[in-house]
This record gives C-alpha cells, sequence and structure tokens, in this order.
C-alpha cells in the first residue's frame, strides 16, 4: 500500500507541472516566472532524485526525475526567452 501511495502522489505532483510547461513553451512568456524559485526548485528536485536513488526508492526517483526533466525545461526557457 504505501508504494501505491508514493506512485499515486508522484504522478500527482509531476503533472502539475505539465500545464506550466505547456504554457511556457508555447507562448515564450516568462516574464512572471522567478529565476531563484525555479533555480532552488531545479536543484532541490535534483538532490531529491539523488535521495531516491540513494535508497532504491523507484517512486522517489521516478517522480524527481521527471519533474526535474520539467522545473529544467521551465528554467531553460526563462533564460533563453528572459528579455
Amino acid at each position: 500500500m504505501p508504494e501505491a501511495l508514493g506512485y499515486v502522489a508522484a504522478t500527482l505532483t509531476t503533472a502539475s507541472f505539465l500545464p506550466q510547461v505547456v504554457k511556457v513553451w508555447k507562448t515564450h512568456s516568462v516574464q512572471d516566472i522567478s529565476l531563484w524559485m525555479y533555480s532552488l526548485l531545479t536543484f532541490g528536485v535534483a538532490l531529491w532524485f539523488l535521495y531516491g536513488w540513494a535508497i532504491g526508492s523507484v517512486p522517489v526517483m521516478a517522480a524527481n526525475g521527471t519533474t526535474l526533466l520539467l522545473a529544467a525545461s521551465i528554467l531553460v526557457a526563462k533564460v533563453r526567452y528572459h528579455r
């Protein structure tokens, strides 16, 4: 049961990034996105991924690996499209 709960939580929190990623890449609008917030978030999620790897937790690694890609793509867009 705890493993299934982890997968559900991982799916929901990771999926929450998708609307922002799609909007940013479609509109190239990053004016209201904080560079510091996404920098800290991306670094923190990378550390969570490493933690998941260290303890051998597939849900933690899957969620944070995917979230890392999504958050990093927003961070890249922020740097690339910043005016």
